[in-house]
């Protein structure tokens, strides 16, 4: 029978207190529904914050690509099928699809407002980008032969749902897009502006582009703009999102110094490192709940060594070393730090999972009616590590206490 060292031993005996010493008991399970209620905590309020981050970024990346390349001398993308079909060649690149992006005006029969307007091709984007799965009314394949309740026919546009709200229009309206760069006349710039037919409507979950976007074909966006067969850039879909920037860097290798690349997590940095600061500086505050508990360790291993000062006597007068018995105090922090973090890390699973089923959110408010959940392996490990490492810190004083505890005095009046 294999026989546990002393240290373990004695540890695990002094965590359980006689029937006269009911306190140090309740102490040592007070600690240890602390540390389980901090990793707990810690854990639920990272899940929400990455499960948030993670539905953000598929909401941006749902509406625009993985990487954008521009001409870096401005003017727009000559040649764009010819370098979209290079730039696919390429590895790690699913499909790329070229694009038009300008500033107009859109009116109604009831409302103006200004808007950004992306000229599109129906048989490409959907390669790129997801705009087909947020399309709730109509179909892409409408903009090029778009039809009003009336049957006429006029170029098609899809809307943002909150754009089309804010022009009380729906599938079948017509609207103008409105330029401010037309041509001179006696009396100056004149606005241009053509009809077009609301042909669907999409619902990306993002206000930012619900509210201000709006889709036409690249066709209709060149002869509008007057851009002539030049594109704004060429937006790219790749196959690891998390590889974007090693994947532009290649791109701009291959397009030679005339072309820019920018990767999603370039052109949303400063929301993205918000989001991220957020999350650390969070961690930072409720790892205080663990240091509270820590406390309650310190507490319990100092009344644990009053109480047994004469048993600690009795073991350095055996021949037990100053090491010994500082192992038997730090064995105790590690235990109630364990048990804690075991504790805690189902409890906390348990509670995210309670929020994301039954918490509810008003969705016309955050566009979302359940709290997204993501319990990252990550995040458990670091604060299952951070709560030992507390635990076992908090056992350091104690311990100490206990190895300079001098037999001698300890037993004089025994």
């Amino acid at each position: 029978m294999t026989r546990l060292p002393y240290e373990l031993f004695i540890a695990l005996r002094y965590l359980k207190a006689k029937k006269r010493h009911k306190a140090i008991s309740l102490n040592t399970f007070i600690s240890i529904g602390g540390v389980g209620l901090g990793v707990a905590t810690l854990i639920a309020t990272l899940a929400v914050m990455t499960g948030f981050s993670e539905n953000l970024r598929d909401k941006i990346l749902g509406t625009n690509a993985h990487v954008i390349v521009q001409n870096m001398r401005g003017g727009g993308v000559s040649d764009y099928m010819d370098i979209a079909s290079k730039i696919e060649g390429l590895p790690h690149v699913v499909s790329a699809a070229p694009f038009i992006q300008n500033e107009a005006m859109l009116t109604s029969h009831l409302s103006t407002t200004g808007a950004i307007i992306r000229g599109i091709d129906p048989g490409l984007e959907g390669k790129v980008t997801d705009i087909s799965k947020t399309v709730k009314l109509g179909d892409l394949k409408s903009l090029s032969t778009g039809l009003t309740k009336d049957g006429i026919q006029h170029p098609g546009i899809i809307l943002g749902a909150e754009l089309a709200k804010h022009l009380s229009v729906s599938a079948g309206d017509t609207i103008n897009i409105v330029s401010p760069t037309g041509k001179i006349g006696p009396m100056g710039m004149i606005p241009k502006f053509r009809r077009f037919a609301v042909v669907g409507i999409f619902d990306s979950g993002m206000y930012e582009y619900d509210s201000k976007l709006a889709y036409i074909s690249i066709a209709d966006a060149q002869d509008f703009f007057s851009t002539g067969e030049v594109v704004s850039a060429i937006a790219v879909k790749v196959d690891n999102i998390f590889k974007a920037k090693e994947i532009a860097r290649r791109i701009e290798f291959s397009l030679g110094p005339s072309f820019w690349a920018r990767d999603w997590m370039e052109m949303n940095r400063n929301l993205f490192s918000a989001l991220q600061l957020e999350k650390i500086v969070m961690f930072i505050i409720l790892i205080l709940i663990v240091l509270v508990a820590a406390f309650n360790i310190i507490g319990t291993l100092t009344m644990i060594v009053i109480e047994k000062s004469r048993e600690i006597a009795i073991l350095k007068a055996m021949g037990a070393s100053r090491q010994g018995i500082m192992r038997i105090f730090i064995i105790q922090g590690i235990i109630i730090g364990i048990v804690g973090t075991v504790i805690g890390i189902p409890l906390g699973y348990a509670i995210s999972l309670l929020i994301q089923n039954f918490y509810t959110l008003p969705a016309d408010v955050y566009y979302i009616s359940q709290i997204p959940v993501t319990t990252r392996v990550t995040d458990l490990l670091l604060v299952a590590s951070s709560a030992i490492g507390i635990s076992l810190l908090s056992t350091l004083y104690p311990s100490w206490q206990a190895a300079k505890l001098d037999p001698v005095e300890a037993l004089r009046y025994e």
